[in-house]
């Protein structure tokens, strides 16, 4: 299997169910992410997200868009002031649980999976952008963790 980059793109932060959230999105350089994968993606996200636990309601999500039929949703959440929850969706999978090849046909990810080689390079940032703002400081900044995203552009070798 020959390994190449993928593209990551930072649509800016959005508001569900209460909590402030990043949006990462990866796709094959040449297919972006189609507006009815991504559409179908944000119907299911409510569904992925932790109840409030007193941590600031805030965490990053990374829609991917593999090179076959699927199309996977990865919600992470900060809990317990320092600990990453994770919950996944996923479609157009068959081998993980999807009814079909649909992309736009997410159904919940039930094994413990939490990213592959381009997702990991975000939670890679974001783990010390959660330090940098909001554990490391007197005050905690979500506002400035909100604002501090891993940078466009190629993503899985660097």
């Amino acid at each position: 299997m020959a390994f190449r980059d993928k593209n990551l793109q930072v649509p800016g932060p959005i508001t569900v169910a209460g909590r402030q959230l990043k949006r990462y999105h990866v796709d094959q350089p040449e297919r972006p992410i189609e507006p009815e994968v991504e559409k179908a993606a944000y119907e299911v996200l409510p569904t992925l997200l932790p109840e409030p636990d007193g941590t600031p309601p805030a965490g990053w999500v990374v829609l991917h868009r593999g090179a076959d039929t699927g199309a996977y949703l990865l919600a992470y959440c900060w809990t317990w002031d320092n600990v990453i929850e994770v919950r996944s969706a996923v479609a157009g999978q068959p081998v993980l649980g999807c009814p079909d090849e649909d992309p736009t046909h997410f159904v919940p990810l039930n094994r413990p999976a939490m990213g592959c080689v381009w997702e990991l390079g975000v939670l890679e940032h974001e783990r010390a952008a959660w330090i940098r703002h909001v554990l490391a400081p007197q005050r905690p900044d979500v506002e400035a963790y909100l604002t501090d995203t891993r940078a466009e552009g190629p993503v899985g070798v660097r």
